[in-house]
């Protein structure tokens, strides 16, 4: 690994704009990190679909927050836990830490903590905080790939973290999609 300093080129309220010699890259601001949520419900698993400015529409993903945007102390498990409620309407009665992932490594030095929520009660309608327009989706596991073909032909973006749900569709195709056909 070079030795060069990190540069900060640019900051903005979350994000960084940085240079490692001929290296750019961008970066969250502050200490400040995500934490991504699989919440699965009686075999059923939470979904959010949401306008994402920097694609130009909506975006189907799972759950997801920052932590220490509010309170530098506050746990991954206690923001993952805030995050699923209020953008879900599910409470978790516990949060399990699964690891720390990149997920575009080559441009972005963000990580992301995965977690999965255990013990959802139903507890309010989600939506986000007022002007986030996020829509909940619960759908059966089995499901998933359909959906996400329905949601791909209505003109909304996948996020790559949904290659989780995915993975065995797309490694083990059904004889009726053939080989090589994404989900």
């Amino acid at each position: 690994m070079s030795q060069e300093p990190i540069e900060t080129v640019w900051a903005g309220k979350f994000i960084e704009a940085k240079r490692k010699g001929r290296w750019e890259f961008v970066g969250r601001a502050n200490d400040i990190h995500a934490a991504v949520i699989i919440a699965i419900d009686d075999g059923h698993v939470l979904l959010v679909e949401q306008n994402r400015v920097p694609l130009g529409g909506p975006c189907l993903e799972l759950p997801a927050g920052l932590v220490g945007d509010i309170d530098k102390s506050e746990t991954v498990e206690a923001s993952a836990a805030r995050e699923l409620e209020e953008e879900t309407g599910y409470r978790p009665e516990r949060i399990e830490v699964i690891g720390e992932f990149a997920s575009s490594p080559g441009m972005v030095s963000e990580t992301f903590t995965l977690v999965k929520a255990h013990g959802l009660t139903k507890a309010g309608d989600g939506g986000g905080e007022a002007g986030e327009g996020i829509t909940v989706h619960r759908v059966p596991m089995g499901e998933v790939p359909a959906f996400v073909e329905r949601k791909r032909a209505e003109g909304c973006f996948i996020d790559v973290k949904m290659l989780l749900l995915l993975a065995a569709s797309i490694l083990h195709p059904s004889p009726l999609r053939g080989e090589g056909q994404a989900a």
